[in-house]
């Protein structure tokens, strides 16, 4: 009487076939040499806006924020990602004259709107004057935080000048001045981790032509 060797099985062996086997169970109809079908292509949307003064034909992904438009298919990577979630203000642009944070808003939300970033603010040859202001007054160390500050302060320069009451103004007078402690409360939301804050409120003193 011939007696059978013993069946010889691996580590690896056991794992695959309980692997296998549990598929099987767990999908009823599903043979084991089935394949799982590809997902599916997100749908894209059309969106135009002017970026920078030149109109931009994009089909995204509704997902797509307008920071990973601006870099990802637009290429403006002055425009930085620092936290990904609206706390640090290095994403700022401006879109019809105002400061967001590009990074919590939708790019197909922006439809038909105006958005200026840094590299529309101006060039190396023809500096904006706050860009100039920031290079005079050493507003910057590293830089990443640099563009979404000069946006900023842009944008708030030009809120005083329209009379948009901030906490600090609107607790102090009925029409907000360039003081230096007007322009740190609006510019708190846009963190500089090298701590340029004063050079900043410098330089920002320099182009509002009043003195902090």
């Amino acid at each position: 009487m011939s007696i059978s060797p013993p069946l010889a099985m691996s580590r690896r062996g056991v794992l695959t076939a309980g692997a296998v086997t549990a598929v099987s169970v767990s999908t009823p109809g599903l043979a084991v040499t089935d394949s799982v079908p590809a997902s599916t292509t997100t749908a894209v949307t059309p969106v135009s806006f002017e970026v920078n003064g030149k109109i931009q034909r994009l089909s995204l992904d509704p997902r797509t924020t307008l920071l990973d438009a601006l870099r990802e298919h637009l290429h403006l990577t002055g425009t930085k990602k620092g936290c990904d979630h609206g706390q640090c203000g290095a994403c700022t642009v401006l879109v019809d004259g105002e400061r967001i944070n590009s990074c919590l808003t939708l790019a197909v939300m922006h439809d038909g709107d105006k958005i200026t970033t840094i590299e529309g603010l101006g060039s190396p040859d023809k500096l904006h004057p706050m860009q100039a202001a920031f290079v005079k007054h050493d507003g910057y160390q590293c830089g990443y935080c640099t563009p979404g500050q000069i946006c900023s302060a842009v944008a708030v320069l030009s809120e005083i000048k329209r009379g948009i009451p901030s906490h600090v103004s609107a607790s102090l007078t009925d029409r907000p001045q360039a003081t230096n402690m007007e322009m740190r409360e609006r510019m708190s939301g846009n963190i500089c981790r090298c701590g340029a804050y004063s050079n900043i409120a410098e330089a920002m003193t320099d182009v509002a032509g009043e003195k902090a």
